[in-house]
């Protein structure tokens, strides 16, 4: 008896360390028939992604496909760095920029779970600097130089945070807005400053909005104020936040703001598209294309105290992918939720009518196709994404039950249409 304890007391602790493995590498791998995948149709990838690379459109990519929870495809093309010949890797880390939002709305929605805040809340709640905000008088659209305001219509609230509906935007984004964030100093994200998130939210408080609170849809800021509004309620760091709520219970060990030294040889070089000297590699330290400021070196160089929610994160694709199974299993991941299916279903429903683009709605932090005929891409309705704009994306279907994550390194992209194409890929491939 004594033995056949022993024996399953041996066998317990062995798949118990066989299950803690595979979660430490990321999700579960399948053959792609286990899943309802054709391995042949699937191979259509590899033709595209290597033609795309030897035209030199792009220098590198990594591409993982999900399916019923499994991966049954995770294949890197291409170059990390072109000039030193280092070939792209499936764990190679990348600049997720804007894909960090859904993750800082995850972050908020775990706090609302607890009861810190009501949705319809008032900002100034809990943030007193953006009580009585000031919208642009619509007369700037001729003149951006003269700055007149009115008192907007109505408050912020929490919720106009999470759809960008709150009339806070991003400088490059909006030709308004931009001399009146450069004056102030405020940051589009991707940037390494020696700041705050909470000083430069301060500061954009004070500044006037694009728009009256909830009347239409402005891209910008609005998830970096989310993310400090994480920290205000929480009293800890969004950095800190993010560890130990979400990345550690997703396994997800290499995502982060800053790169520690010894994984800095990882991280994918960013690339800019030139006609006289093709891919040019992005210099450390501040850069200026166009509106766009941005630091192609902020995750490894300066202070390291700006965690920007909207666009400052770093992930690998099985970090992500993580991720991305977890809003699919409605709010967890092999037994650890970090939030309830119902929180998920409304994350991922569209919550702005119609102030977004035909067939397109937008969820909290995600886009949410509405009407699939007018999405230009076979898939199904109700699949959520979200780009970054170092070239990134990532797409969930739960009808197919499906996960598509495609990085590149790349700024600025102009018409290129992989991501695209990596859907349609995808979808082409299913065969049950």
């Amino acid at each position: 008896m004594k033995r056949l304890i022993k024996k399953l007391l041996s066998l317990s602790l062995f798949f118990l360390l066989l299950v803690s493995s595979s979660l430490a590498q990321g999700l579960p791998t399948a053959e792609p028939e286990e899943v309802g995948l054709s391995a042949e149709r699937l191979s259509r990838i590899e033709k595209v992604m290597k033609d795309y690379v030897t035209q030199k459109k792009i220098p590198g990519v990594v591409a993982l496909i999900a399916r019923k929870g499994k991966v049954a495809y995770l294949k890197s093309f291409g170059m990390m760095d072109i000039k030193v010949g280092k070939p792209m890797r499936n764990d190679t880390i990348f600049r997720i920029a804007s894909m960090s939002k859904s993750i800082t709305c995850t972050a908020a929605m775990i706090l609302h779970e607890e009861g810190h805040f009501l949705l319809n809340d008032q900002l100034s709640r809990y943030i007193p600097e953006f009580k009585n905000p000031m919208v642009l008088a619509s007369k700037l659209k001729d003149n951006p130089e003269q700055v007149e305001t009115v008192p907007a219509k109505g408050p912020i609230r929490i919720k106009h945070l999470f759809t960008h509906t709150s009339g806070i935007g991003y400088a490059f984004n909006d030709s308004k807005l931009l001399p009146i964030y450069r004056k102030a100093g405020v940051p589009d994200g991707a940037v390494a400053i020696d700041s705050t998130i909470g000083e430069k939210m301060k500061i954009l408080a004070g500044l006037p909005l694009a728009h009256h609170p909830g009347e239409a849809v402005e891209y910008g800021l609005s998830i970096d104020v989310l993310g400090y509004l994480v920290e205000v309620v929480s009293g800890m760091t969004l950095d800190k936040f993010f560890k130990e709520r979400i990345f550690k219970p997703l396994r997800m060990k290499d995502a982060c703001f800053f790169l520690p030294e010894e994984k800095r040889e990882r991280l994918a070089s960013l690339y800019e598209p030139t006609k006289a000297a093709g891919l040019k590699k992005y210099p450390d330290g501040m850069v200026e294309r166009g509106t766009f400021k941005f630091s192609p070196s902020f995750p490894y160089e300066g202070p390291k105290t700006y965690f920007s929610g909207g666009a400052g994160l770093c992930s690998t694709v099985s970090d992500y992918a993580c991720y991305a199974q977890m809003l699919l299993n409605g709010g967890k991941l092999e037994g650890v939720r970090l939030l309830s299916r119902k929180s998920i279903e409304f994350m991922t429903i569209n919550q702005v009518g119609d102030l977004s683009s035909p067939g397109f709605g937008l969820g909290y932090g995600l886009q949410v196709i509405t009407d699939l005929a007018n999405s230009g891409s076979i898939g199904s309705n109700g699949i959520y994404s979200h780009l970054g704009i170092f070239y990134t994306s990532f797409w969930v279907d739960p009808k197919e039950e499906m996960i598509g994550i495609m990085l590149a390194q790349i700024y600025p992209w102009g018409d290129l249409d992989l991501i695209g194409k990596f859907r349609v890929l995808a979808n082409q491939a299913i065969i049950d």
